[in-house]
């Protein structure tokens, strides 16, 4: 297709860094803005960062906003809606759609509302309430928190005593901790069987075909276990409107081309064999799912954007095996600790293990920048990449196959060939599928047509 302006945003965290650098390398034109000063320097000198997003508006052909937030409040969608009244391009959200993440409860109605059954659960916004509620009605629960503290992954937890009573343990600690902090949190109640994401990107009007389902592997350690954090790996495979998006974000097309939504929208579920039940909505890119997407859309992710944001019914051609992605992370991840990141981490080389000592195929840039000797970004391909921002999470590692192990062997054998001092990484990612969590999707009647 024609080169087109692209203008990306990051009003909170600098998450799309890696896209804007696809984009750029596809032949488009990319200015990329981030807010945030701790975080001003992610993708220098792999995209033309600027540093007034708004004055780059009427240049840009589509604006792309990465997360829902803009700093400590939800925001993006209303910027959103606003520019397309104005007669801009915009992938993004409208305030009801950031509400569906910012606000569990509600999310819960709209899918309730949609006819989508949904797990018991119930908001507090009091500790005794909520602990008593527990004692009275002894459960294994999950407690997620509400707000802008829900962005503290490690805070969720998933309860294992069957009275609940590890569930009050983590109740009244965090209400010591995190009580002037949290306004709010949900419980659910836990549910067993097959945790799988539902990803749709939305042009406007209706779910772009194929679908998108994605695994999340969310504590730090293998075999999941330790602290949650935003993401350690993503597994994933393409297919068509089979019975589980149809009886989950299948039945909110309606509902979100009332809202004119544009984007990817992801809803996780649990699959059990009575049924599928919802737990969150994430409206907008995932991450590093969207690294793991952008490598498998085999026609191209500028095109593709493009056609969405103006509502063109993008027709991509994808990979049609699995995909399998893989955070790279150094200390101190997935928490804050500014003395350990200075020590450990702060502007640290990445390095590669090829002939050429470039990064191998499947390399994605998240926390990292490109610069010369003395620090300066650089556009130059042979520049040194370095570590960026604040956070410990410099790079996504990716691979497809035929199957999922054959994914897996590819991706790994690239994470190979990242030299950093102190990395670490899941080595697991994939497996639940091999595993089991493929024939129970199966079996169950899920993945074929309703």
């Amino acid at each position: 297709m024609p080169s087109r302006n692209f203008l990306f945003c990051s009003l909170d965290a600098a998450l799309c860094g890696d896209l804007a650098w696809q984009v750029g390398r596809e032949g488009h034109d990319v200015k990329y803005y981030v807010e945030h000063d701790v975080d001003r320097d992610i993708a220098d000198g792999f995209v033309e960062k600027v540093d007034d997003w708004r004055a780059e508006v009427d240049w840009a052909d589509v604006v792309v906003f990465d997360d829902i937030w803009v700093g400590d409040e939800v925001g993006t969608g209303a910027l959103a809606e606003k520019l397309r009244a104005d007669g801009h391009a915009v992938v993004g959200g409208t305030p009801a759609t950031d509400r569906l993440e910012e606000d569990r409860g509600y999310a819960m109605s709209v899918l309730e509302e949609a006819g989508i059954e949904t797990v018991e659960h119930r908001e507090f916004t009091n500790f005794d309430d909520a602990i008593e509620h527990v004692r009275s009605n002894p459960a294994p629960y999950v407690v997620k928190p509400l707000g802008e503290v829900q962005n503290v992954k490690r805070l969720v937890y998933v309860g294992r005593e069957r009275d609940g009573s590890d569930v009050v343990d983590v109740l009244e600690a965090y209400e010591s901790a995190w009580g002037h902090r949290m306004k709010g949190f949900q419980l659910q109640r836990r549910i067993d069987g097959v945790e799988v994401a539902v990803c749709g990107f939305f042009d406007g009007s209706e779910f772009v075909d194929p679908i998108n389902f994605n695994f999340e592997h969310k504590k730090l350690f293998p075999g999941n276990v330790g602290p949650s954090t935003g993401e350690m790996g993503t597994a994933m495979f393409w297919a068509g409107r089979n019975r589980l998006f149809e009886e989950t974000l299948g039945k909110l097309e309606d509902w979100l081309a009332a809202e004119g939504y544009v984007g990817s929208i992801d809803l996780n579920c649990i699959a059990t064999d009575e049924g599928v039940y919802p737990l969150e909505f994430t409206p907008r890119f995932g991450y590093p799912t969207i690294a793991l997407q952008e490598e498998s859309l085999l026609s191209g992710s500028g095109g593709f954007l493009f056609d969405l944001a103006h509502g063109r019914r993008p027709e991509p051609t994808v990979h049609r095996g699995f995909q399998v992605a893989v955070r790279v992370v150094l200390p101190p991840f997935p928490f804050d600790d500014q003395k350990t990141y200075d020590e450990s981490s702060r502007n640290a080389a990445l390095v590669f293990d090829t002939e050429d000592g470039r990064p191998p195929e499947g390399v994605h840039i998240e926390d990292a920048k490109r610069v010369t000797p003395d620090g300066k970004p650089t556009a130059d391909v042979d520049g040194e990449w370095r570590v960026a921002g604040e956070t410990g999470m410099p790079l996504v590692v990716t691979g497809m196959g035929e199957t999922m192990g054959a994914a897996r062997e590819q991706c790994y054998g690239r994470v190979e060939d990242v030299l950093v001092p102190n990395l670490y990484y899941r080595d697991d990612i994939g497996e639940r599928w091999i595993d089991g969590e493929g024939d129970r999707l199966h079996a169950w009647g899920y993945l074929g047509p309703q």
